[in-house]
């Protein structure tokens, strides 16, 4: 996907700090900082979506869910 121009306000004194990194080779630009960071809080947000998610299921009904129409089929699933 292109990657798209867009204006970001930021304090200061955020701004000294983002530049020592790209003057120290960090990084090699501002705009790589920036998206390297905003695609680091973003995956952030959406593991702790999900392990929130995953903490709302009930084990016991995702047991049952899973092994649904295996006691059934057991008996016709071949010898090893």
């Amino acid at each position: 996907m292109p990657k798209a121009k867009i204006a970001v306000s930021i304090d200061g004194e955020l701004l000294r700090r983002l530049d020592r990194l790209v003057e120290s080779g960090t990084f090699p630009n501002r705009s790589w900082a920036v998206e390297s960071a905003l695609t680091e809080k973003l995956d952030r947000l959406n593991r702790i979506r999900l392990a929130r998610e995953c903490a709302r299921l009930d084990p016991v009904s995702e047991k049952e869910l899973a092994e649904e129409g295996f006691s059934e089929d057991v008996s016709r699933w071949p010898e090893y």
